[in-house]
């Protein structure tokens, strides 16, 4: 057996991979290529292209067509967010230099997703139309469904979105929360406030301990900026999800919260939460996600720090 330092050498010298060096499987190069990527935040440029190469080989494999389709969209999903990073960065400082100038605002709100004023490139018609040919193709999906209301709704197409709300409805095993929260929300696009109120509340009254309901209930007040009555509807989906492990989600809508209302202390504090919940439940101990929610939280407390009086 060579030494593991000469596995390079060799691999370059035979015109081959080191995963070929091993005879490995199509499925345990799939796997690796995952792993890699859920734990660095970026490739180096010879491994992206050996991947790409790999993946783009097995697109029209049968048997793997789909893993490679899906793990060759995370790669390019990986590089673009990779690539995405440092747009923010240098964006960002090109703006501070230069504030009234169009260019780098524009690459800064593509990177990260800002609102955009101008109707034409605000509306969601692309996303609505491919989820509304998805619907028609799989009149059983409701995932395709839940993006297409999504999208809808985003878009204030309320009557649209009331007969996909419908067609739903029709489904079997849809849980009847989602189809009351969803009513909600529409009738908020529809600017009815009132009827929306009333719908969450009843839809809480009697659900007073299911943590989807309560989770739903805390999205929604949180995008009426009723912040308080949102973090107590997150803490409250959190502490009762009996699934293991938890997803961060009702806790990143905290973090969001203390961070909108200033409280940079709050939110740090929340986001240590995060990171214990990282490690302890989903064993995280070197991924990409567990560092970030790290330096999330290092940006927090600095913030916090700032806002103490000397």
């Amino acid at each position: 057996m060579p030494d593991i330092t000469l596995l390079p050498l060799l691999a370059e010298i035979f015109g081959v991979t080191i995963d070929d060096l091993f005879d490995l499987t199509a499925e345990q190069r799939f796997n690796r290529m995952e792993n890699r990527m859920d734990v660095e935040e970026e490739l180096p440029q010879d491994v992206f292209w050996e991947y790409e190469e790999f993946l783009k080989s097995q697109l029209s494999e049968g048997k793997n067509q789909k893993r490679a389709t899906d793990l060759i969209a995370y790669l390019y999903w990986h590089r673009m967010n990779t690539y995405a990073q440092k747009v923010r960065r240098f964006a960002k400082e090109a703006v501070r230099m230069a504030p009234n100038e169009k260019g780098c605002q524009w690459m800064l709100s593509m990177a990260e997703g800002h609102a955009v004023w101008d109707w034409n490139m605000a509306n969601h018609t692309s996303a609505i139309n491919f989820y509304k040919e998805l619907v028609k193709a799989h009149p059983d999906s409701r995932l395709c469904c839940f993006y297409l209301l999504d999208n809808l709704i985003a878009d204030h197409r309320v009557d649209e979105a009331e007969e996909a709300l419908n067609r739903m409805r029709a489904m079997r095993d849809v849980n009847p929360i989602h189809m009351q929260v969803y009513k909600a929300h529409i009738a908020l696009a529809r600017y009815d406030e009132k009827e929306a109120d009333g719908i969450m509340e009843r839809l809480i009254k009697d659900h007073p301990d299911d943590s989807i309901c309560l989770f739903e209930a805390a999205q929604y007040y949180a995008r009426k900026c009723e912040y308080q009555k949102a973090i107590g509807f997150y803490e409250r989906s959190f502490e009762l999800t009996e699934r293991r492990p938890r997803f961060q989600d009702a806790l990143m809508g905290i973090a969001d919260i203390y961070q909108i209302m200033g409280d940079y202390a709050g939110a740090a504090e929340t986001y240590g939460r995060i990171v214990d919940l990282l490690k302890n439940e989903w064993g995280m101990t070197e991924d990409s996600e567990l560092k970030q929610a790290q330096r999330e939280q290092t940006r927090l407390l600095d913030m916090a720090k700032g806002q103490k009086k000397p």
